[in-house]
């Protein structure tokens, strides 16, 4: 029997009289990487604030490995948001003790290997990093933990394409075979080649929820020509 990490029912959440979620019923199965796909505004970041327990949905449920988002869960999600929250006046080796302190499942030995294949000194301060830098450096904070599921919210936007293989690189190399991870992006062809399935969403509901081979196999497209086609872009 396949196992879950994240289970969601009739999922609503409403920003006064706007709806950024609509009844969303999903489940997610462990060992998988997946592509929240869907354009600016369609509710990506808000499904991701839910599930990291950020945000409390209107109606409807949602449990990661069967508990409500909250401190338990905290410590099997491994959260990276779309934009960073990490201190410029921070050094990279500080951030690393932090996280080491915060998180059992964090490792830091993996953390400083993989800043030093990027020649990253881990005695600088944010502030004195590129954009693309700085990106880097969360995603390692992130990816060297030893999650059950890590929800990763445009891990590739604002960043070089040289950056963005990395960045991708790194996610496929990083996580455990029965870890789960969820890519919420817009920017389809350069996520495609890694993942085993899809979740188009726009207007706050799931528009189709499919695996990468499923669909190609029926559609007879690549997952970008189908979203453009289903988004009109």
């Amino acid at each position: 029997m396949k196992e879950h990490v994240l289970k969601c029912s009739q999922l609503s959440k409403n920003f006064g009289t706007k709806a950024a979620l609509q009844d969303v019923s999903l489940s997610l199965e462990k060992g998988r990487i997946i592509g929240l796909l869907g354009p600016n505004g369609s509710g990506k970041t808000t499904f991701l604030k839910i599930a990291n327990g950020l945000l409390q949905p209107s109606s409807g449920e949602l449990q990661i490995n069967g508990k409500k988002p909250g401190v338990e869960t905290k410590m099997v999600v491994s959260y990276l948001p779309d934009r960073t929250y990490l201190s410029d006046q921070m050094r990279v080796s500080t951030l690393i003790q932090m996280f080491a302190d915060f998180y059992e499942d964090f490792e830091a030995n993996r953390a400083y290997d993989m800043l030093a294949r990027l020649e990253i000194d881990p005695t600088d301060k944010l502030k004195t990093m590129s954009k693309g830098t700085k990106e880097k450096v969360q995603l390692i904070l992130v990816m060297s933990r030893q999650a059950d599921l890590y929800l990763l919210d445009e891990p590739i936007g604002g960043v070089d394409p040289a950056t963005r293989d990395y960045i991708l690189n790194t996610i496929i190399g990083n996580y455990r075979p029965e870890s789960t991870v969820l890519i919420s992006t817009h920017l389809i062809t350069d996520v495609e080649k890694i993942l085993d399935e899809v979740i188009f969403i726009a207007n706050g509901k799931i528009v189709l929820h499919d695996s990468v081979d499923n669909l190609r196999d029926k559609e007879g497209k690549s997952i970008d020509a189908l979203f453009r086609e289903v988004f009109k872009c």
